[in-house]
């Protein structure tokens, strides 16, 4: 049971930091380090026994992704930069060598714990019967089907390619996985040198055959050891290593390409062949044969990784195993609102009675695919406007795009051709979208289009109604069933004219005016919430409560980060909810004592972005002023994106924001983690057997108050800002 009224976390004692030059580059923390320190919390979900043994092999490769992707673009930017001789410094006063040197250092340590946890995981997970094995652990029926395994299933696929003058060291393109070998004919002791692409279209562990319930799986570069007279007759195995090669996928766009489309059709082409930045080799490696494979890519010493494990950690993610729901987390359905089940599924209807906020993935994605889904087919619908940034590949939301085109609506879709690793995705749906006569936008060349919105205009009796989406996440049906994002529905007719402005605004590049409740970044989002600030200072200063609730995935504008400062010593207590990065120094005397920083890592990834502002009455209360947005507080998001801010009228709406989940997150103990003055992020220790209050289990026991029906919102529980059992 959930109290409704109780008191406020104790805040941390703000400690002095006299070495600190506060009014200099040291009162920022360094984005990319900010980052790691983000993913090291993730890792640390793998070593978290109150986690189900699968979901933390799940943590640890998704940490290993992260780490992937961290690098194909954070590192491969800062690389070149360096290469450059650019010594511009980031808001924390390194230049991009300095901060290489560090990352490198953290991200070596983070890969070492991630092999040290996956040892201990493969231990556990043979305890529950899936063993991981060697070829030196395999059975003399082993080997007879694993024989007819590669001949069936591998050998068709594999292109083993000798390195001598007349066959030149192959590409190797970014994620290959490869096997370096150096090989010597039985007959005359010639050596050969090779080099054996693992294809990525096969599984990495290959299955075996076990009696009962069992798992038994064998990696595949294993298999391929065991048969590699198979692909190099007469020849035995004196020595090898595996590697594997992280590439620069950070694309570069012509500001006058004429085309988009064409433009990035050419750049995914390009992407396969960027300079490689990481490459990661098994230890042990023989000195020789790894000196051809680095001087053939062009990698310096400290751009290798030695590792005495597993490369390639993200491929664990296969041993997450849907036939093991015991070792899984319990499954969760999301729920239907209410209010939509009163009105037999009627999306509209249940809009006009009252504005619905959605919290994902509690309530179920599928109400915004249905909203669509009717759209399509009312005949009353004229027109709809969809911004797509990214969405699945067989995506719902398109069909009923498609669907409402050819049904002879009028149909506009933003595509986001540079949602950076969905660009190709986007290309195909925007050609599908054309060819059902929709209208296709690509938006600016020199800004990303991150804002999330989707306007139905509805002929209803002699007037035309726009009912309005405006959510915190993607139009993307599979990660909204992981992601926490809001959806937001209304048919304001304020916030409907504010989302047409948008749209013609993006479509034919004329800045609107007279924006009545949206605030649009590049323009008048960061005004806005500095403004919001500021005010809130003053009602500090003036000795009225004065409190800001910030949920955040970043927070590193410099801009954002002093205004937060300045209100922290005007006397607003702060309290942020950031889940990655963060560049401000919360807790330091004289500094930023009244601002407490939190993240939460989960079952869920929190991707929601809420700004809460006391408004001279305190948090919560109901003249609180509330807002939801698309935009994250950094520079990319307010200053080189089209983003959105809205703010939140409805009361209903309003308390579900600030007196369920926000306080829910603020209230938080099981899956949080507290940051202190240097960036370090520690988890206060559980007792064994004492409660301790989730949010993510507490959104999925409660529905959300704005989602209630018939039945009413009293018996749903509000939450303050903390706990009890």
């Amino acid at each position: 049971m959930y109290k409704a009224d109780f008191l406020e976390a104790p805040r941390p004692k703000p400690v002095k930091r006299p070495e600190l030059d506060l009014t200099g580059p040291d009162r920022f923390l360094n984005r990319e380090l900010s980052w790691l320190s983000f993913n090291w919390r993730v890792l640390e979900e793998a070593e978290n026994q109150k986690v189900p043994l699968l979901e933390r092999v799940r943590f640890l490769s998704i940490s290993a992704s992260n780490l992937d992707e961290f690098y194909n673009v954070r590192v491969a930017g800062l690389r070149e930069l360096a290469m450059a001789g650019n010594t511009t410094a980031a808001a924390d006063g390194l230049t991009p060598a300095q901060q290489l040197v560090k990352i490198n250092e953290n991200a070596r340590e983070l890969m070492q714990s991630q092999q040290r946890i996956f040892a201990t995981l493969k231990e556990e997970m043979a305890r529950e019967g899936i063993q991981i094995l060697s070829r030196h652990d395999i059975t003399d029926a082993d080997r007879a089907y694993l024989k007819e395994a590669f001949l069936d299933q591998v050998f068709p696929v594999l292109s083993p390619l000798a390195i001598d003058p007349a066959h030149p060291f192959p590409f190797i393109a970014n994620l290959g996985y490869c096997l370096a070998l150096q090989l010597e004919r039985g007959k005359n002791k010639k050596s050969l040198q090779a080099v054996l692409p693992i294809p990525a279209q096969i599984d990495r562990f290959v299955k075996l055959p076990t009696e009962g319930d069992g798992h038994r799986v064998l990696f595949l570069e294993e298999l391929l050891l065991l048969h590699i007279d198979s692909l190099f007759p007469g020849y035995q195995v004196k020595d090898h290593f595996s590697f594997r090669v992280l590439r620069d996928s950070d694309l570069e766009v012509e500001e006058e390409a004429e085309d988009l489309v064409r433009e990035f059709e050419v750049a995914l082409k390009r992407r396969r062949r960027g300079e490689v930045v990481r490459l990661t080799v098994s230890a042990g490696a023989p000195e020789a044969l790894k000196s051809i494979v680095m001087d053939e890519l062009g990698v310096r010493d400290d751009e290798v990784i030695e590792l005495d494990g597993m490369i390639g950690i993200v491929d664990t993610k296969e041993l997450v195993l849907d036939e093991r729901p015991d070792l899984l987390w319990p499954t969760f359905t999301p729920r239907v609102p209410e209010r939509v089940q009163d009105h037999d599924g009627d999306m509209f209807a249940a809009i006009r009675q009252k504005d619905m906020l959605l919290h994902h993935p509690y309530e179920t994605f599928d109400m915004v695919v249905r909203f669509l889904k009717q759209a399509a087919v009312d005949p009353n619908v004229v027109a709809i406007k969809n911004m797509l940034y990214r969405t699945s590949r067989n995506s719902p939301i398109v069909e009923a795009l498609c669907e409402a085109a050819e049904e002879g609506k009028s149909v506009t879709a933003l595509v986001e051709l540079k949602a950076r690793f969905d660009e190709a995705a986007n290309i195909r749906q925007s050609r599908r979208l054309e060819r059902s006569g929709a209208h296709v936008v690509y938006g600016f060349v020199d800004w990303k289009t991150h804002a999330k919105i989707a306007t139905v205009v509805r002929r209803e009796g002699d007037k035309l109604v726009t009912y309005s989406h405006f959510g915190t996440g993607n139009y993307h049906p599979i990660t909204a069933k992981i992601y926490t994002d809001l959806s937001f529905f209304t048919c304001d007719a304020q916030l409907g004219r504010d989302g047409s402005k948008l749209f013609n605004y993006i479509s034919g590049y004329a800045l609107p005016e007279g924006l009545e409740n949206l605030s649009l970044s590049p323009h008048t989002l960061k005004p806005k919430l500095l403004d919001m600030i500021r005010a809130e200072a003053e009602h500090a200063r003036a000795g009225r409560p004065a409190k800001i609730w910030a949920k955040l995935n970043s927070l590193i504008e410099p801009d954002m980060i002093d205004a937060l400062y300045e209100a922290s010593q005007a006397g607003v207590q702060i309290d942020l909810v950031i889940r990655g990065i963060c560049g401000i120094r919360p807790g330091v005397k004289g500094l930023s004592e009244n601002i407490r920083v939190k993240s939460i890592v989960g079952r869920f990834l929190e991707h929601s972005r809420i700004a809460c502002f006391g408004n001279g009455h305190g948090l919560p209360h109901s003249k609180a002023k509330v807002f939801i947005s698309s935009a994250d507080w950094m520079g990319r998001n307010l200053n080189r994106r089209v983003e959105t801010l809205i703010e939140i009228k409805n009361d209903t709406v309003k308390a579900q924001i600030v007196s369920q989940i926000m306080a829910a997150n603020l209230a938080d103990v099981a899956q949080s983690w507290v940051m202190d003055a240097d960036g370090k992020f520690t988890r206060d220790p559980i007792p064994e057997g004492e409660f301790a209050f989730s949010c993510h289990r507490f959104f999925m026991e409660n529905p959300s108050l704005s989602g209630r029906g018939s039945a009413g919102a009293a018996d749903v529980p509000k939450l303050t800002h903390t706990h009890d059992a």
